[in-house]
């Protein structure tokens, strides 16, 4: 008698873990239930949808060659029966029987299963903020959403479009709003952009980058209540702070797990979603969850997390497949890697950031190196920030932020790769990265953040970032900021502060007699890297090190105050 599969979701894990078990075997008897009229479409794509990038939005319901995946070409390819507009109502752990409802006809029916797999996935979060819900508010998360937003984009050219939430979804929204004509908004209840991706220090270069291109930024600010126009409309969203026109919303606060079901049959679940085990079990051993509805485990710390991924969905999904057919495979977990591009400018995240380390525990050494992607004589290299973090007593990898319009994406994935083999940064250092002038320097800008967090381990140098250096210059402390830069290149950009000392590198050595010998000295360069050879000079010509810092970043990671000749 052949095995009963009944999959519950129809977007990206169920039907990964559906195809992949009728590859393994043939004979089983599989069923995907999905509440909507599509199945296995590209979520992931709906912004570049809206931007135009693609045209038609059955592109993202399309396989690499244009074949649409639908109920046919999944009875047909894939072997495996399909029922669209078909609610899961309840699980029968006892009689293993699933309640379905056709939301269509309205009529119900029981479907049994010998093993289950639990696929709800996600829903967008909509607070209780007063009229959230009048027309023009829109979330973005099925084919009918970005229709929708599309279809308004197109009739309310040069109006306003405020965009809730400064996170991954929120901003790349961003780009095809500027296209369409729209002023926009951004309103994010934290200090700053991308807070579960980037430390605040990272994002800012973020932050100024959207306001050179014309995007209202309200960071610090959360909604009260969205006004009517009198018609049902929305017309305006009030903040804490101030009040804004709008034509179109776009609520991105972020995502919750869809455990009704789950809970209802008792299963086991938390707020990061149902639990499973490695082999992506529930707490019923007969029926398996994954993708955007189950709890992950971040492989760094190892607490529990929330990863609504499409690419951890597709890799849920072929475990489960693996372990229905009789397999013994395993999912490990998640470094809480990501990736998007806004506005030309490349954003990517894995591991732990500096907040999320300390708050896990850690005690973290970081480094912050701007520069080049590739070798700066070639004329398509382009800046990026990096920043590095380990952990102090070991040197255990801990995360990395790249951001900025150069390549950030094998530098990410190199990343991602050492922390689920918990690398040290020697490690990393000794990591054999491609070279070749069209890629990356000769020395990866990953390489090189390893080499500086190698350097204040052993002693060779002492930092401050950013924000210390801040507090100390905000108390008006006296010590020296001396910037060794070239006469041009202070010219073209300075630092507005009575401790600045001006002494290029080349005569840093003749001129140590003109520092004052009871001082803090903090140097600085472009990037630091003249910064750090000044401090070794320092150091050389006998000078306390306790007594001698660096500017992690240099002028260039500096996001506060700065004197630009225009």
């Amino acid at each position: 008698m052949s095995k009963k599969i009944l999959v519950i979701g129809g977007v990206a894990c169920g039907p990964k873990a559906a195809a992949r078990a009728r590859r393994l075997d043939p004979d089983a008897e599989i069923t995907i239930l999905e509440k909507g009229g599509e199945i296995s479409y590209g979520a992931c794509g709906l912004p570049f949808y809206l931007e135009g990038e693609i045209e038609e939005i059955s592109e993202l319901t399309a396989t690499p060659v244009g074949v649409q995946r639908d109920v046919n070409f999944f009875r047909a390819v894939k072997g495996v029966d399909v029922k669209l507009n078909c609610e899961a109502v309840s699980i029968n752990r006892d009689s293993k029987t699933v309640l379905v409802k056709n939301s269509l006809s309205g009529g119900t029916e029981e479907l049994a299963y010998d093993k289950l797999v639990i696929a709800t996935g996600s829903s967008p979060v909509r607070p209780p903020i007063p009229g959230i819900d009048l027309e023009g508010i829109f979330c973005l998360k099925t084919l009918a959403d970005g229709s929708a937003i599309k279809a308004v984009m197109e009739g309310a050219r040069g109006g306003n479009a405020v965009i809730v939430g400064g996170g991954l979804i929120g901003l790349e929204c961003v780009e095809p709003l500027l296209k369409a004509g729209f002023k926009v908004h951004v309103v994010e209840k934290l200090p700053f952009l991308l807070p579960a991706l980037l430390d605040q220090e990272m994002a800012k270069p973020l932050m100024g980058h959207l306001v050179s291109k014309g995007v209202e930024l309200h960071c610090n600010d959360g909604v009260e209540a969205f006004e009517d126009d009198g018609n049902g409309r929305v017309a305006r969203v009030k903040t804490e702070k101030t009040s804004i026109d709008a034509d179109l919303v776009i609520l991105a606060i972020g995502f919750r797990p869809v455990t009704g079901l789950a809970e209802a049959a008792g299963l086991e679940t938390s707020r990061f979603g149902i639990k499973v085990d490695s082999h992506m079990r529930t707490s019923d051993p007969d029926i398996y969850a994954g993708g955007d509805c189950v709890e992950s485990w971040n492989l760094v710390s190892g607490a529990p997390m929330y990863a609504p991924m499409g690419s951890t969905a597709n890799k849920h999904g072929r475990v489960i497949g693996n372990n229905l057919c009789g397999w013994n495979s395993t999912f490990s977990g998640v470094c809480g890697t990501g990736v998007c591009k806004v506005m030309g400018f490349n954003i990517g995240r894995t591991g732990l950031t500096e907040r999320d380390a300390k708050n896990s525990g850690f005690e973290v050494i970081t480094a912050l190196t701007p520069g080049p992607d590739r070798p700066h004589y070639m004329a398509d290299s382009k800046p990026i920030h990096m920043k590095l973090v380990a952990e102090a007593y070991s040197g255990r990898l801990l995360g990395v932020q790249v951001l900025g319009p150069g390549e950030v994406l094998s530098r990410v994935d190199t990343m991602a790769a050492l922390l689920r083999m918990n690398g040290t940064i020697d490690d990393l250092a000794d990591t054999d990265m491609a070279y070749a002038p069209p890629f990356s320097p000769a020395i990866d800008n990953l390489i090189t953040a390893a080499h500086v967090i190698q350097n204040k381990r052993d002693g060779l140098v002492d930092s401050y970032s950013p924000a210390e250096l801040k507090e100390k210059l905000e108390r008006d402390e006296d010590f020296i900021l001396l910037d060794v830069r070239t006469p041009g290149e202070v010219e073209m950009m300075n630092l507005p502060y009575r401790q600045v000392m001006y002494i290029p590198l080349g005569k840093v050595r003749e001129k140590v007699s003109e520092l004052p010998s009871d001082k803090e000295i903090v140097c600085l360069c472009k990037i630091s890297l003249r910064g750090y050879e000044a401090a070794r000079m320092l150091q050389g010509a006998g000078i306390d090190r306790k007594r001698i810092r660096v500017l992690d970043g240099g002028i260039v990671a500096w996001p506060y105050e700065k004197n630009i000749k225009a």
